[in-house]
């Protein structure tokens, strides 16, 4: 049974790695999951200008977002820091 784990585990690392969410989609999902708004984002990335501009891509992610948004939201480190 162990030599069984050990050969799906190998395929799978091989063949289907799990990558880092992207950040907007992980604080998206959050959102999602929630209820939130983007108005209600604002505490953790800034006015609704900044907002919007994060979560349409035109602005990246800073170190001190991040840090708000895995304390405010529970969003893991890794998949904010993708975008670093």
């Amino acid at each position: 049974m162990e030599v069984l784990v050990t050969l799906i585990e190998a395929y799978e690392r091989n063949h289907d790695p799990i990558c880092p969410a992207d950040p907007i989609d992980a604080i998206q999902f959050r959102m999602e999951q929630q209820g939130l708004t983007p108005k209600d984002l604002e505490p953790y990335i800034g006015p609704s200008g900044r907002v919007s501009e994060v979560l349409n891509r035109k602005r990246r992610l800073s170190l001190q977002m991040i840090k708000r948004l895995h304390q405010g939201l529970q969003i893991p480190y890794e998949g904010l820091l993708a975008a670093v």
